[in-house]
């Protein structure tokens, strides 16, 4: 459901059907709902470390969009070989590198725009 001010805007209610089958109260549905039929999709991916504030701030920007990302656990040796750096996060956006977390702030317009 969406709830804005505490107030139900919009529920989400599955038929009653054997399973759990997910038709109208999946992600996807509800991002579109949210964001107003507007269901850009980007493949996000973040190398990250456990209690790194830039980390944290990273994935904070995103789910504050509504961007859907996946983490990854930043091994050191794994993250200077795909990103060149050793810092974390690391961002990536449809396979390309953006960089930290600053770097995602300041090209988040873009990506949503994309």
């Amino acid at each position: 459901m969406v709830v804005k001010d505490g107030v139900v805007e919009k529920a989400f209610i599955e038929p009653e059907k054997p399973g759990d089958p997910y038709e109208v109260s999946d992600a996807d549905t509800v991002l579109a709902y949210i964001t107003g039929g507007k269901t850009t999709t980007h493949d996000i991916v973040l190398f990250t470390k456990p209690g790194c504030s830039y980390c944290a701030k990273a994935k904070g920007l995103l789910e504050g969009k509504g961007l859907r990302y996946r983490e990854v656990d930043a091994d050191p040796g794994m993250l200077r070989a795909v990103s060149g750096a050793m810092s974390t996060p690391q961002v990536f956006v449809d396979g390309k590198h953006i960089g930290g977390a600053d770097q995602l702030e300041a090209k988040i317009g873009e990506i949503l725009a994309a």
